[in-house]
């Protein structure tokens, strides 16, 4: 719509205004453009990296090393046959109890003589009469050289022989006299083999001989009978091992280099025996002497063996044995109060340990001192003060500076 005004034109003439419209809406582009940027800059502002913490705090803190072991009976005693002859079953079971110099083990009989046949009669008759003709033949060969050396002799002093042929008659001599002993005592010995032979067989021969009864050497129980059933046994056999149950030791394998920085009277811990509560036990000795082992893995492992007391009561332990397995913890260093962190906590860059510590919802990287680790401790000589928050397992994603989110573990 056009309106007619009553302005005057130039030069005396008036012009009709013209009233152009209104633009209300003209910020809307500008104001959209300012959220979208805003929204951008809130899409790109990096969020807080949420990271595991843990607090700095004052403890008790050990180092230990950790095996399998068994134990074992100290002194073990294998009792074995004093004499040749036949063993009477033994009525003792793994477990029986002993008394030293007063349990009747085993008893051996007297082994009854051997009946003889025709054939080694007749073998024993044939060997005395080889023995006699060789005597015989020894004792002819001697009467010829004894007179031919009187000739050589009678000979040799009217100088009509030499002397080789002197000194040969000598040395016949001498080897028929030798060989005359050997013949002799052929002879005997087939005499007296066939005189064995030759004694008459008589019930009750070793009717006179008292069985051998053998006593055990100790008081404590039977661990493991070698001969249990009725047979002939010959001296040194072994038959019955006995021993004190209650006087038992610990022996843990481990790496020698873990064995190295062991010593005598380090204390042990013994878990996972079949009780509720560890065993205690000490160091006695770790053996000068290693040996290789094929871990579970494949890999070859240089191991000593730590041999440790229990010191713990026999009442409290009484279903432990013999060849027992124990889980031991060795501890190689303990203090009651010290500052420490997780392990996951510390790091190493170059040659020397730093963490990550929390200050004003960021981390900030620190350098500090490292004393032991039980593995899942680290004792913190210097760098860190207790009630410090330290990032745990930081990971790549975590550096100096960086914005966190702090998750409490």
């Amino acid at each position: 719509m056009i309106e007619k005004s009553n302005a005057p034109r130039p030069g005396g003439a008036s012009t009709p205004r013209v009233n152009r419209p209104r633009r209300p809406h003209r910020w809307i582009p500008y104001t959209g453009a300012v959220v979208l940027l805003g929204l951008i800059v809130v899409g790109l502002w990096p969020e807080a990296v949420p990271v595991e913490t843990a607090t700095v705090s004052q403890g008790s803190l050990r180092t230990t090393v950790n095996e399998e072991g068994k134990t074992r009976i100290k002194h073990r005693f294998v009792v074995s046959a004093p004499v040749t002859g036949q063993l009477r079953r033994i009525p003792f079971k793994p477990g029986a109890e002993v008394l030293a110099e007063q349990t009747v083990v085993a008893v051996i009989d007297p082994l009854a003589s051997s009946p003889l046949d025709l054939r080694s009669r007749v073998t024993a008759q044939a060997r005395r009469d080889v023995a006699a003709a060789n005597a015989e033949k020894a004792r002819a060969a001697l009467t010829f050289a004894a007179s031919e050396l009187r000739r050589v002799e009678k000979l040799r002093a009217e100088a009509t022989v030499s002397e080789q042929e002197f000194e040969t008659a000598q040395w016949r001599e001498t080897a028929a006299a030798r060989e005359l002993s050997a013949a002799e005592s052929a002879l005997r010995q087939a005499e007296a083999e066939l005189a064995d032979f030759s004694l008459p067989l008589m019930d009750g021969a070793n009717a006179s001989v008292p069985p051998t009864e053998v006593r055990s050497p100790v008081t404590g129980r039977v661990l493991r009978v070698f001969e249990e059933s009725a047979r002939a046994v010959s001296s040194g056999l072994p038959l019955i091992e006995v021993g004190d149950p209650t006087d038992l030791e610990v022996v843990i394998e481990v790496l020698s280099r873990d064995g190295a920085r062991i010593a005598p009277g380090t204390k042990v811990e013994l878990e996972h025996w079949g009780g509720s509560q560890p065993l205690a036990a000490r160091v006695r000795l770790v053996e000068p002497a290693g040996f290789t082992k094929i871990s579970a893995l494949g890999v070859e492992e240089q191991r000593v063996n730590v041999v440790a007391d229990l010191v713990t009561p026999p009442e409290e332990r009484q279903n432990l044995g013999d060849n027992f397995r124990v889980e031991a913890r060795i501890i190689t260093w303990e203090t009651e109060q010290t500052l420490k962190v997780p392990a996951g906590a510390l790091f190493r860059r170059g040659p020397q340990w730093e963490t990550f510590v929390l200050e004003g919802g960021r981390v900030r990287l620190r350098t500090v001192t490292v004393g032991p680790s039980s593995g899942t401790e680290t004792e913190i000589l210097d760098g860190l003060k207790a009630g410090d928050e330290v990032v745990v397992y930081p990971g790549d994603r975590v550096r100096d500076g960086l914005r966190v989110r702090p998750i409490k573990i």
